[in-house]
């Protein structure tokens, strides 16, 4: 295992994050443009967007891994939560210690923040990262995601 050093992204990070984005994007088979990762860059950096992002970097300062996070309502909690919108670690780095990095910064972020959970989601096909997750929860909850297209003709 490697000691990694987490911290939250700045404007001289972007062509680190875009690698891992971009990165992120493939492994999800979804095809990422310019426009779209500059807006997602512009949420990160914007203090008034709720996104923000956490990068893992290597001994040498390499940014290995990231994880999008953002504040969520909990209503029947009447609080806010921790919502983990994204997390990639470089294949390379896979298996280093640098997820689990993140999420000891995530766990002081929740800390720091007081949220009483983190939640997220992920693909059932991603086996090694659900293989990570259940090292940090129970297994999968018990909520089923849906996703509704209000664009889209049911009929």
């Amino acid at each position: 295992m490697t000691d990694y050093r987490t911290s939250f992204v700045t404007v001289d990070d972007k062509a680190e994050w875009r690698t891992l984005f971009d990165g992120y994007a493939r492994f999800y088979d979804v095809p990422m443009d310019d426009a779209t990762a500059d807006r997602v860059w512009d949420w990160l950096l914007d203090p008034n967007h709720v996104l923000e992002a956490l990068v893992a970097r290597d001994g040498a300062g390499k940014a290995i891994g990231l994880a999008h996070v953002r504040a969520c309502p909990r209503t029947l909690g009447g609080c806010e939560m921790g919502f983990l919108d994204d997390l990639f670690v470089a294949p390379e780095a896979r298996g280093s210690g640098a997820a689990d990095a993140l999420f000891e910064s995530l766990r002081a972020l929740a800390a720091e923040r007081g949220w009483p959970a983190i939640r997220w989601i992920t693909q059932y096909f991603n086996e090694r990262g659900r293989g990570f997750y259940d090292r940090y929860t129970s297994g999968p909850s018990d909520f089923i995601m849906y996703q509704w297209k209000p664009d889209q003709d049911l009929g």
